[in-house]
């Protein structure tokens, strides 16, 4: 239980970062309605199931080829959540708001997934945070797959109470500028502080 609660904690703020997949779920929300939102939102977590198996596999073959392999793994890992945190704390110092296509797709589900699935950091943050979380002696591809599908959950309820948020106002009100900064700089000091603690367990 302490293991999942602290994936929870660590993974919160990432899902919570403006990025490719919650940009394009807000814009279908704001230009169609809450359904189009839910729908990119349903596609987005299908591309995340493609990462979670490819990932699950992967880490299971890794941790059967090299123990050290692993380690390597899991300290590359936890210097990709302190460099994303820098990024999001130097974004978080610069003004501007986030540019939102206002153009409605009828293929949400479709697009959804293809954003995910073709979105090269999504599969780097599986690789970045699922060694922190698995212990190599117990059925690897296993731990992945649940941890996986508890990210995704989060994703799911996050991404679709945005949908519903944003179809509510029609408009892009909840990702201003001074609330995008706001996000991004608590995000980035969770990250920050959640790379220390993995580094020092």
């Amino acid at each position: 239980m302490h293991t999942l609660l602290l994936f929870v904690a660590t993974v919160l703020p990432l899902i919570g970062v403006p990025g490719p997949d919650m940009l394009y779920i807000a814009s279908q929300a704001i230009s169609g309605d809450a359904r189009a939102g839910l729908r990119a939102t349903a596609g987005v977590c299908a591309g995340y199931v493609l990462h979670s198996l490819l990932v699950a596999l992967g880490l299971a073959a890794v941790i059967a080829a090299s123990p050290v392999l692993f380690h390597a793994l899991r300290w590359a890992g936890v210097a990709y959540l302190i460099y994303l945190a820098a990024r999001l704390l130097r974004s978080a110092m610069r003004p501007g708001r986030l540019a939102l296509s206002h153009a409605r797709t009828t293929s949400q589900l479709r697009r959804g997934f293809l954003t995910a699935a073709l979105n090269p950091k999504g599969m780097m943050i599986y690789f970045a945070l699922l060694p922190q979380f698995v212990q190599p002696g117990h059925a690897v591809a296993l731990q992945a797959m649940l941890l996986s599908a508890v990210f995704i959950v989060l994703c799911a309820l996050v991404y679709s109470a945005l949908s519903v948020a944003l179809a509510r106002t029609g408009k892009a009100g909840g990702l201003s500028d001074r609330r995008r900064r706001c996000v991004e700089g608590v995000s980035g000091g969770l990250l920050l502080a959640a790379a220390a603690r993995l580094a020092s367990t």
